[in-house]
């Protein structure tokens, strides 16, 4: 059963939302992902949001663009956390995404990540659910130690090449 839902309103979404699955993947947390309107299939997406705690839902990852009216009605349909994924658009490049997800009115959050932050959405999800997953929660840790590691490898490439020699 799926724990995480990812919707977004268009395949145009894809590219960004597929980097929350991936990381999903990673943490072996289980997901489903749709393409739905909200605008263009309202009962659709009314049955999905409002089923989505009855399947097993515990986070919905939701990605839009432009007027975003995907996430702040998911989040008014889904008793649980939403996250919001603005998207890079091309007439205001994504700031009318970002607003349109994070000015919700009061009793309504959407917790909001970067425009394109669709990698950040899935550790989100992940850090939401290891609340309640000790093995989760570890799986979290040893991810942040690996990136620090990696950081501290780059470091000592730098000052043994110098930055001048530094490729990377």
């Amino acid at each position: 059963m799926a724990q995480v839902g990812i919707v977004m309103g268009s395949d145009s979404d894809l590219s960004v939302m597929s980097k929350a699955a991936e990381i999903l993947d990673e943490f072996g947390i289980s997901y489903e992902m749709h393409i739905i309107s909200a605008h263009r299939e309202p009962d659709l997406f009314f049955t999905w949001a409002k089923g989505a705690e009855e399947r097993g839902i515990k986070v919905i990852i939701a990605g839009a663009g432009m007027a975003a009216h995907l996430p702040g009605m998911c989040a008014a349909l889904f008793p649980m956390p939403v996250i919001g994924i603005p998207m890079h658009t091309t007439s205001l490049g994504g700031r009318d995404s970002l607003y349109s997800i994070v000015q919700m009115p009061s009793g309504i959050p959407v917790a909001t990540v970067a425009i394109g932050g669709g990698k950040n959405a899935g550790i989100l999800a992940a850090k939401i659910l290891a609340v309640s997953d000790a093995d989760l929660l570890q799986r979290l840790k040893d991810y942040s130690a690996n990136m620090a590691e990696e950081v501290a490898g780059k470091d000592a490439r730098l000052q043994e090449q110098g930055y001048k020699n530094y490729k990377k």
